[in-house]
């Protein structure tokens, strides 16, 4: 018999490996609330049963498939999967069984005509092979799932009840994330008397004799059914620790050179200061004479800050007092961007500033522009991203 369970093994192995074609997707999961992840079976079976009195007997054949120890059946259960790999499930199967042997005078004799009507009660540990190995993968199509479990079971035809220990593998075939199909063979092993007789021997010896699986009675089942997923079917993927921190990390970064390149604006505001001469010597026209600048954020073309402006409508002023040209230059820094990137971003500065001395009132045509894309002029070299203003010559 440990052959045939081998064989059976083996044979729901190789059927569904070809069903294996879905590319494995390895991560970790989050666990859910214990509302998710619930499920229901049902599913047809056919019943192989062993008596113990039959063992050492030898009048019998041993095929599973043999017509009087085969039946058919039914079964139902409801289960939860608590992680990926790991669930349990409550199944109840049964109706239809065999009583293999009949006893005469305490001696095992065959009884191949005799019904067992029953049912049995299992509370079943699932492990989700596939998952558990492979890793996590919503999308696949063959989850491999050994059961182990216990529990009790009841002989209608002969009002009896026994205990019982079972084992197995279910296979499941995803139809959709709500849908699977079941393959499943298993093994109840019971108490000696669910076929109605007790350990009365064989007449080889007496129940002494037999030993291992032998000195009970013993089912083997091949079941074909559905499950349906309750619920929330599917787990979450845990968030990537360490690419949260990166992300933090570039945001800090960003946020750290904006400081600094305010600190250096800062320091250059206050050097201009600091060498400013007094405005009784300079004329209005030695100010207008010298360009004026403005300021641009990394990659921008819309101006930094309107304060810059200040400077550019005076030399507008004058500009348009004196009936003057004014030329506008537009500059990149050259250690970030591509070269022609550069010259279109020096060229929308300089448009930028051009468009604001128009609304300053001073004629379109009396404006140059020109891009001198990316230069390190200056240091730091985020004063290379301005806009330079001044009288045309």
């Amino acid at each position: 018999m440990k052959k045939l369970l081998i064989v059976l093994a083996l044979a729901g192995a190789s059927f569904t490996a070809s069903a294996q074609d879905e590319p494995v997707l390895k991560h970790s999961v989050a666990t859910n609330s214990f509302w998710s992840n619930w499920f229901i079976q049902v599913g047809g079976q056919w019943n192989a049963w062993y008596g113990n009195q039959e063992h050492g007997y030898g009048g019998n054949s041993s095929s599973p498939f043999a017509k009087f120890r085969s039946n058919p059946g039914a079964a139902v259960a409801i289960g939860k999967w608590f992680t990926p790999g790991l669930g349990l499930r409550t199944k109840v199967q049964g109706i239809w069984g065999r009583s293999v042997m009949g006893e005469v005078n305490g001696v095992a004799v065959k009884d191949h005509s005799r019904f067992n009507k029953f049912w049995t009660l299992n509370e079943h540990v699932m492990f989700n092979v596939s998952n558990m190995v492979l890793g996590y993968n919503p999308n696949r199509v063959w989850n491999l799932i050994p059961f182990a479990g216990a529990g009790f079971s009841r002989t209608m035809t002969h009002n009896l009840y026994a205990m019982q220990l079972s084992v197995g593998v279910l296979n499941t075939f995803r139809i959709s994330n709500k849908v699977a199909v079941n393959l499943e063979l298993g093994w109840n092993r019971y108490e000696e008397d669910m076929d109605g007789y007790g350990d009365t021997g064989n007449g080889m010896g007496g129940p002494d004799f037999l030993r291992g699986w032998e000195d009970k009675d013993n089912m083997l089942y091949a079941e074909l059914g559905l499950t349906f997923n309750l619920g929330k079917a599917t787990w979450n993927k845990v968030p990537d620790v360490d690419a949260i921190k990166a992300l933090s990390q570039s945001q800090i970064d960003a946020l750290n050179a904006q400081l600094n390149d305010a600190n250096a604006e800062n320091a250059r505001l206050k050097n201009m200061l600091a060498n400013q001469k007094p405005a009784s010597n300079v004329t209005v026209k030695e100010f207008v004479g010298t360009a004026v600048t403005v300021f641009f954020n990394l990659d921008k073309y819309n101006i930094a800050s309107k304060k810059d402006l200040v400077n550019v409508q005076a030399v507008a002023k004058y500009a348009k007092e004196n009936n003057l040209g004014l030329l506008v230059t537009g500059y990149a820094d050259s250690a970030t961007g591509k070269a022609d990137h550069n010259q279109w971003l020096s060229e929308k500065r300089a448009e930028t500033v051009a468009n604001e001395l128009v609304n300053m009132g001073v004629s379109r045509d009396k404006i140059s522009t020109v891009g001198k894309g990316g230069v390190d002029e200056l240091s730091p070299i985020s004063f290379n991203r301005r806009a330079t203003v001044q009288i045309a010559e």
